[in-house]
């Protein structure tokens, strides 16, 4: 059984690691976003629809198979290894065929060669996948800290260096394809495992079998989310697309830290114990009732300070964002319900309902982008915040049956934390009203609005605020 310390010890490693390179992307895309044009994010944004989508492939599936194993060893992991590689190879020269096609299709030629060039990171993630799965199996995630800021240092100075040069819309492909490699590099070096000269079909399908099923949840999801990218730029201008893709960037960084933390470290966890549904239902809750308690008066806060943030980081040029960004931050409010009842489904083996969870949502989704996709990119936008909404109620679904916890209870845990937030979002709106200088503003803004959050904390006696004091002390202690 992992010990609540060792779990936390580990979600320590992986929230500093999500942390320092985030804040080191963050940097460098304000670096980036202030010397190059939206239209050079946008064709970028193109690019990256399609190998985003083949990346499931790879990142998908039997990386899940292999956590979620109670008993995986070397031969599973060598037979995923070689597996990967070889249908890595197969993914890329798919993408250098095709690279002719998908240009002519936006009416670009130039994609041609960006397109035959950042798609050797499949190649490189078929070389680092299964390292990523042993590392993530045995909470050894001190490696993720280093390869990952590692390779983020690395190809933040390389893009910044080609973006002054004027390398354009290459400084971006080149600091993509660069971070991969170098963190592949870092994370081979300091974890031990190697793949054993063996191969087992029949290991092999054992894990697809659980596997498939999540490859395919995870390839309709993908496909779904970048489909809008793929219907803006086709319908609109690259710049309309950067501009929805910038709009989402902020409120995603936050969520990536919280949620890309907290779920790599529940999931191998809650795998451990997934005969355990009384151990499962008590992860869920803690980690639907943390998460919210983090990210509602960051998303809250964010979502009121959009437009001087912008201002300020980015430029006037990029103020278009600022709608989009609003509407990200409401629908990743509630996204710790999304991922902490998919987290429990999948540590309990049933990627069956899993994957009928996700054609459901996906349908209803197809629906609402079908009828707005003509009529404006916000409307495109406003469509993807009702589906997430309703989204968030399907996911929870099934943790009604399996774990006697519905979606009135998780949004009872959640609400205090988001009345919090909300109280303290209209101290920090009020603010804006003040004229006081942009800068000026955002500081007095994000002072007064943690201290206004941790006093309704203490005020209120809440009890994801009083966890983690409880727990600080203790390691402390």
């Amino acid at each position: 059984m992992y010990s609540s310390n060792r779990t936390l010890v580990n979600f320590i490693w992986r929230f500093s690691e999500r942390c320092g390179a985030q804040l080191v992307t963050f940097i460098v895309s304000i670096v980036l976003a202030r010397i190059l044009s939206p239209s050079d994010y946008g064709t970028i944004a193109l690019v990256t629809v399609f190998t985003t989508i083949l990346q499931v492939f790879i990142d998908s599936g039997l990386s899940t198979a292999l956590i979620q194993k109670k008993d995986a060893d070397d031969l599973d992991f060598s037979s995923v290894f070689y597996f990967n590689f070889i249908v890595c190879l197969i993914l890329y020269i798919i993408m250098f065929v095709s690279a002719p096609c998908i240009a002519d299709f936006y009416k670009d030629s130039n994609l041609i060669t960006i397109i035959r060039v950042i798609s050797l990171t499949l190649i490189i993630s078929g070389v680092k996948g299964v390292q990523q799965s042993y590392v993530s199996r045995n909470m050894l995630f001190k490696r993720f800290f280093f390869s990952t800021l590692g390779g983020t240092i690395f190809s933040a100075v390389l893009g910044i260096i080609m973006a002054y040069a004027g390398f354009g819309v290459w400084a971006i492909v080149f600091q993509q394809l660069s971070n991969n490699a170098i963190d592949t590099l870092i994370l081979w070096i300091t974890v031990k495992w190697r793949p054993i000269k063996k191969f087992s079909w029949i290991r092999l399908k054992h894990l697809l079998s659980f596997g498939w099923k999540m490859l395919a949840s995870s390839l309709l999801d993908t496909v779904y989310n970048n489909l809008r990218n793929m219907i803006i730029g086709k319908l609109y201008t690259s710049a309309d697309l950067a501009f929805y893709n910038q709009g989402d960037k902020f409120p995603k960084l936050i969520v990536t830290n919280i949620n890309t933390s907290i779920d790599s470290v529940l999931l191998p966890t809650m795998s451990n114990e997934q005969d355990n549904h009384v151990r499962v239902k008590d992860m869920t809750r803690r980690a639907i009732k943390i998460s919210t308690y983090i990210m509602a008066p960051l998303m809250i806060g964010l979502a009121f300070c959009a437009r001087p943030i912008v201002q300020l980081v980015l430029t006037d040029k990029w103020l278009p964002c600022v709608p989009y960004l609003q509407i990200f931050c409401v629908s990743y409010l509630f996204w710790p319900i999304h991922t902490a009842n998919l987290n429990a489904i999948k540590a309990m083996g049933r990627s069956d309902l899993f994957l009928k969870i996700e054609i459901i949502k996906k349908f209803i989704g197809m629906i609402l982008l079908i009828i707005t996709m003509n009529i404006s990119v916000m409307a495109m936008a406003y469509s993807l915040l009702i589906s997430g909404l309703i989204s968030q109620i399907i996911n929870s679904w099934p943790n009604r049956y399996l774990l006697k916890y519905s979606y009135i209870d998780q949004i009872k845990d959640i609400l205090p934390n988001i009345v919090m937030a909300l109280i303290m979002g209209g101290f920090v709106y009020f603010i804006s009203y003040l004229n006081l200088p942009i800068l000026v503003s955002l500081v007095v803004q994000i002072l007064s609005g943690g201290i206004i959050y941790l006093i309704l904390s203490i005020l209120t006696k809440n009890d994801s605020f009083i966890y983690l004091i409880n727990i600080l002390k203790s390691r402390k202690g």
